[in-house]
C-alpha cells in the first residue's frame, strides 16, 4: 500500500524527506511588520530573525487553509496522514480536519487521518518518523493510527528559550502562571501538557543552567529511553544543541538523537537561541 505524510510547516523535515514525494510540508504564513512570509523551502532563517529583531511589533502566524490541506490530501496514495502542531496552540489541526472532510465529500472512500501532535517542531517530526516506520512495517491503516496515537500519548516536549515574548504576546502561554522577570536572567524550562498546551517545569538563572535542568527533566520523564529516538531542534544555536545532545547521552541511553534546524514557525516562536526537545 502506498502512503503520504503531510506535515504543517511547524514540523521540521528530515533532509531525505525534502526529496521524497511521499512527504509534503504545508506552509503556515508568518507576518512581521506588515510583511507576509510563506514558511516553505525558501524560508531564510537569518533574514527572518533580523526582521523580527528590527520590528517593534510581535510577529504572528496564520495556519494553512482547509483548501490547502485538501489539495495535499488529493493524491494517489492509499493512506494519507497529516501531522499538525498542537490544537491547543494553532488552528492548523482544525483546518486539516476540515480539508479532510472536504475531500471525502468528493471521494468518500479516501483514507485520511489527521494527527493532533499535541506538540510542535521536532515533536511532529518524530510522529512522522513513527508513521513511516509503521507503514514500512506493513501495518494496516487502522493499526498505524492506533500505534501512532499511543506514541503521541507517550511523547513529551521540552524547551528553553532566550526570549518568551513571542509566545506570550500571541497568547500561547495562557496556561502558565506568572513568569519571573527577565531582568533576573531567569530562564524557565518549559514543557508540554498531556493536552498539548505549554507548562513551566522548572527554572534556572542563565541559559546553561536552564539547559542542565531541562536535561534532568528529560531524563526523569523518559521511560524506556534506550528504545526511543530523541530529537532536538535549535534556532541559530547548533553548538547549544550539540552540548545538550552530549549531556543527554551521558545521562541516559538513547536509541538515536537527531538534530534539526528550526523552520519558520518554530523559529518565530523559539526566537534566536531557542532549543526544543521531543522524545
Amino acid at each position: 500500500m502506498s502512503y503520504k505524510i503531510v506535515i504543517d510547516s511547524c514540523g521540521e523535515l528530515l533532509d531525505e524527506w525534502k526529496k521524497d514525494p511521499r512527504f509534503e510540508s504545508v506552509a503556515l504564513t508568518l507576518s512581521v511588520g506588515g510583511e507576509n512570509i510563506i514558511d516553505d523551502e525558501n524560508f531564510d532563517q537569518a533574514s527572518f530573525l533580523k526582521k523580527v529583531a528590527d520590528c517593534p511589533e510581535c510577529p504572528k502566524s496564520a495556519c494553512p487553509s482547509p483548501e490547502r490541506y485538501m489539495r495535499a490530501f488529493d493524491c494517489d496514495a492509499d493512506h494519507v496522514y497529516a501531522v499538525t502542531l498542537s490544537a491547543e496552540l494553532s488552528g492548523s489541526y482544525n483546518s486539516a480536519v476540515l480539508g479532510k472532510s472536504l475531500l471525502q465529500e468528493e471521494n468518500p472512500g479516501k483514507q485520511i487521518y489527521v494527527f493532533n501532535s499535541k506538540s510542535a517542531s521536532v515533536g511532529q517530526s518524530l510522529i512522522a518518523m513513527k508513521i513511516q516506520e509503521c507503514e514500512e512495517a506493513g501495518y494496516s491503516f487502522e493499526k498505524v493510527i492506533e500505534t501512532v496515537e499511543a506514541y503521541i500519548a507517550d511523547q513529551h516536549t521540552f524547551f528553553v528559550l532566550d526570549n518568551l515574548e513571542t509566545l506570550r504576546k500571541n497568547g500561547r502561554l495562557s496556561k502558565v502562571k506568572a513568569l519571573v522577570a527577565s531582568a533576573l536572567k531567569i530562564k524557565p524550562v518549559m514543557g508540554s501538557t498531556d493536552e498539548g498546551a505549554i507548562c513551566q517545569l522548572d527554572q534556572a538563572r542563565g541559559m546553561n543552567k536552564a539547559l542542565v535542568k531541562m536535561a534532568q527533566n528529560i531524563v526523569d520523564k523518559t521511560k524506556d529511553s534506550e528504545n526511543k529516538i530523541l530529537a532536538i531542534s535549535h534556532c541559530n544555536c547548533r553548538e547549544r544543541a550539540v552540548l545538550l545532545k552530549n549531556a543527554l547521552e551521558e545521562r541516559m541511553p538513547v536509541k538515536h538523537i537527531v538534530i534539526l534546524d528550526t523552520a519558520g514557525v518554530s523559529s518565530m516562536y523559539a526566537n534566536d537561541g531557542g532549543v526544543i526537545v521531543a522524545v
